[in-house]
């Protein structure tokens, strides 16, 4: 749920004016600027092209094969971004303009999945953990929004049972973006080095590829902090 969103819904009673513009404008300036950077650093990126014309596909491929990853499919989906792998069903989905494209931005992003995969192949312990946590997490995504509809149409605010939920709910979001840094620092790691030891790009074409890595990675540190920040105002709501 968009913290930023969750914060202007909230009846003034609850939150002081000063206080909530404060966390409206951090939220915002925090995911908005995440946002535009990986957009503009990929669209940068995408439009340069690898000098040895492989394709995310094949560059996922060279990268699980030398891991010795064999039992993972590669798909193609449509959509902008919407790369991930899949640890459930063992699945590397790339976005069309990945899975075709031969740019540095495409390789990166391909390599970067994949290195999830070896994540998962040798037991990794934190993404084994950021999996543990998926089902809280998506069970408290849906609870949120009732509780929010609940508290401003019923209750003029969070208090009570309703706050300590939504506090154990944040607690969740939170640690599941806490876990989620390393995992993707790891196969960002992961991939720049298999790229140039593959031979997949020379050591020239290398910043272009970390300039996208680094930007998809700004994203999930800014969730993290934004929930972070909305975890430690319940809870100072919690000692009021």
């Amino acid at each position: 749920m968009n913290t930023a969103v969750f914060l202007a819904a909230l009846p003034g009673s609850f939150l002081s004016p000063g206080v909530l513009m404060v966390m409206i404008v951090i939220v915002m300036i925090l995911s908005l600027y995440a946002q535009f950077r990986v957009s503009s650093v990929y669209n940068k990126n995408a439009k340069i092209p690898s000098r040895g014309r492989i394709t995310g596909r094949e560059a996922a491929e060279a990268v699980m094969s030398r891991a010795g990853v064999a039992d993972v499919e590669i798909d193609e989906t449509e959509g902008h971004l919407t790369d991930h792998y899949d640890p459930i069903n063992k699945r590397l989905v790339l976005s069309s303009e990945n899975y075709h494209g031969t740019s540095l931005a495409a390789l990166g992003v391909a390599a970067h999945e994949a290195g999830h995969a070896i994540q998962h192949k040798i037991g990794y312990s934190m993404l084994h953990l950021r999996m543990a946590l998926v089902p809280a997490t998506n069970i408290v995504s849906r609870v949120l929004p009732v509780i929010m509809v609940v508290g401003f149409m019923f209750a003029r605010g969070l208090s009570g049972m309703l706050l300590d939920v939504a506090i154990l709910c944040y607690a969740v979001l939170t640690l599941f973006q806490l876990v989620t840094l390393p995992v993707e620092f790891d196969a960002s790691r992961r991939a720049k080095v298999q790229l140039v030891e593959l031979g997949i790009i020379d050591r020239d074409e290398m910043p272009g590829v970390e300039q996208t890595l680094s930007a998809a990675a700004l994203t999930y540190v800014a969730a993290f902090i934004s929930s972070l920040l909305y975890l430690l105002y319940l809870f100072s709501s919690r000692r009021d």
